[in-house]
């Protein structure tokens, strides 16, 4: 849908023309020409909490199919699209036993590993309810031998027999064939052998091995209800001196802290970088809070050792580690110790003396926790189901059959040496090498066309040797393989995107790229502009450090600095550690792109506000250049 033209054209109202690339898609099996007509019904659908729970306007509630009505929730309501989809699967627990009787000794069976996630209590457990003996063995460098040794005792058909378990099967990958071999080739197997192994996800893991096996993946409990049933069902009499009185209320906002920092499922808006906080870095804290609760100051303790060591040791981002400290800030304060304390409305710090009653308390908790538990503002949680949907629909995408169409349509190869054509055509002229002379403002432009030379010379040359290719002249390497399959799926090769920007589809990277080149043409040929597109730069931090040393210069005009900014810069300020002088501004990022990172990083502006600026951190409030 993607690639062919679109021949179907569909009449909608203008605020709903982000819509129309979709729904033209899908015109051919749905008939959408009388939306104009009945706007204020398809509005009012449209706002809707849970649109996919309501009747469809003009009677599609009836027409459409279950695929039909998936198709329209994703063309109107993307972020409701998984919503919709779990409408119509079956949630299934994973039951290893029912498992294990459908095995037997030659199949297998594979679990790929997920985050938090680990089988090898679950599968030890069976065996000893089975009453048989599992062995395993971590793979790794050198640990060939000892997994050969193993599958010798396990597999010998003669008793005991018993189970073995090979670990992190992706660091031994070498040996794979050769456990497969094994398996298959072997005469006599004991009848209670079973083989298990646990992996990651990788390319290279034999394919042969995956189809013979039996695959599962067994994802940990999401939410913080079953978080803290995990953490207080696991033995919390370990951790409960009973010398402070306060206790338990430390340990209980410990933990909730530990599932709130778990806030990266939003993206940018939850963490700028995804740190892996895990369960090391909880009990260490909780070990030191222990250790030193009648000797220190709890308050400020307890807010150093979380802002700057037990968890942040992991923050490497400024503005990251102004919001870890922040929620030190804010939940580790005298008012924790008050009866009014909560973190949101509903998750309050209970009073509880024993497991049972805190395990009561959890079961009584929400099973879905809003974004606003984290700080965030409710709309987080559009963003982190469009993304959600666009990451399944990129996978599913993604394992498609590439062979070229046997039927009359276009081939995949047609389609796009129809496409690289007009991307050269539209593709602008080299460079031409010059010499800058030494003023700062130059010698930036100079650097920044030097990286636009860089890219528009890799686009052309992949784009000649892929018509190449297609045309049977050259070989199709791997390079140009990854080109045809992603301007195929209106997605940008990966050689591209690791030398340029980010963007979500070709469209929007090529049509930037034609508009940085004539920002740069027009600087060269036309003068230095007087308004400054800051997202067509690949180092706007430069372009700024350039700017301030030219009006730095004898007898060039001052800079006035945004009222509330240091003078300066905004250098100094990613430097230091950003501190809110003034408690009615908020010290505001600026980002060229919706990733957060350094690459994408302008500045800093201070914006006034009639709120605590706490509020707005916690929030992940940013100012973004671009969207796309």
């Amino acid at each position: 849908m993607q690639v062919q033209a679109i021949q179907h054209s569909v009449s909608l109202p203008a605020k709903y023309t982000q819509c129309k690339m979709y729904l033209s898609a899908i015109a051919r099996c749905l008939h959408f020409f009388q939306i104009s007509r009945n706007e204020k019904q398809w509005k009012s659908w449209f706002d809707k909490e849970a649109p996919e729970e309501e009747v469809v306007p003009n009677s599609y509630d009836q027409s459409l199919d279950c695929f039909r009505r998936l198709l329209l929730i994703r063309c109107w309501c993307p972020d409701r699209t998984i919503a919709q989809v779990k409408k119509t699967l079956f949630w299934v627990i994973l039951d290893l036993e029912k498992m294990w009787e459908e095995s037997d000794p030659r199949t297998p069976l594979i679990c790929f590993l997920s985050m938090g996630s680990d089988p090898t209590d679950s599968i030890t457990a069976l065996g000893k309810k089975l009453k048989i003996e599992t062995r395993y063995v971590s793979m790794g460098q050198g640990q060939e031998v000892h997994a050969r040794k193993l599958l010798q005792q396990t597999m010998a058909n003669v008793s005991p027999g018993g189970w073995a378990l090979l670990q992190n099967c992706h660091l031994g990958l070498d040996f794979m064939d050769e456990l497969m071999d094994t398996v298959t080739e072997t005469d006599f197997v004991n009848d209670s052998f079973r083989l298990w192994m646990t992996t990651e996800a990788h390319k290279h893991f034999p394919i042969t091995l995956l189809q013979m096996s039996v695959k599962f993946t067994n994802e940990p409990p999401q939410g913080l209800k079953a978080g803290l049933k995990r953490t207080y069902g696991g033995g919390l009499q370990d951790f409960t001196p009973k010398c402070h009185k306060h206790w338990g209320k430390v340990y209980e906002t410990l933990d909730e802290l530990k599932h709130v920092l778990c806030r990266r499922k939003f993206g940018p808006l939850g963490w700028n970088i995804p740190y892996e906080f895990n369960q090391a870095d909880f009990n260490a804290t909780v070990q030191f809070v222990q250790n030193h609760l009648d000797d220190v100051d709890i308050k400020k303790v307890i807010q150093y050792m979380i802002g700057e060591i037990q968890y942040g040791g992991r923050v490497t981002d400024d503005f990251d580690k102004r919001l870890l400290n922040t929620f030190a800030r804010v939940w580790f304060s005298e008012e924790m110790f008050g009866p009014t304390f909560n973190f949101y409305k509903g998750y309050n710090i209970p009073k509880c003396s024993s497991v049972d009653q805190y395990l009561s308390y959890i079961q009584g908790l929400p099973a879905y926790d809003t974004p606003q538990v984290f700080g965030l503002h409710p709309n987080a949680d559009i963003t982190f189901q469009s993304k959600q949907a666009k990451d399944v629909l990129d996978a599913i995408l993604s394992i498609q059959p590439k062979d070229s169409s046997s039927g009359g349509g276009e081939t995949r190869e047609a389609a796009v040496s129809r496409l690289a054509d007009d991307m050269l055509e539209k593709l602008p002229p080299d460079y031409v090498p010059f010499e800058v002379c030494l003023c700062p403002m130059n010698i930036f432009l100079r650097q920044e066309i030097d990286r636009m030379q860089r890219i528009i010379a890799l686009v052309r040359h992949t784009l000649v040797d892929l018509k190449l290719a297609i045309d049977g002249t050259i070989i199709m390497s791997e390079n140009l393989r990854d080109a045809l399959d992603c301007m195929y799926d209106a997605r940008i090769p990966a050689r591209w995107m690791k030398a340029s920007w980010a963007s979500s589809t070709l469209g929007f990277w090529f049509t930037e790229l034609l508009e940085r080149n004539r920002q740069f043409q027009a600087w060269i040929f036309e003068g230095r502009p007087k308004c400054f597109w800051m997202t067509g730069f690949f180092n706007p931090q430069g372009f700024l450090t350039a700017m301030r040393q030219v009006h730095m210069a004898p007898g060039s005009p001052p800079i006035y600095p945004l009222p509330g900014r240091r003078p300066d810069g905004p250098q100094r300020e990613r430097r230091a550690h950003i501190r809110v002088k003034d408690s009615r501004l908020y010290s505001c990022p600026i980002y060229k792109k919706p990733v957060r990172t350094d690459i994408n990083y302008i500045a800093a502006v201070d914006l006034k506000t009639s709120l605590h600026p706490e509020h707005w951190i916690l929030r992940g409030v940013a100012l973004l250049c671009d969207v796309k």
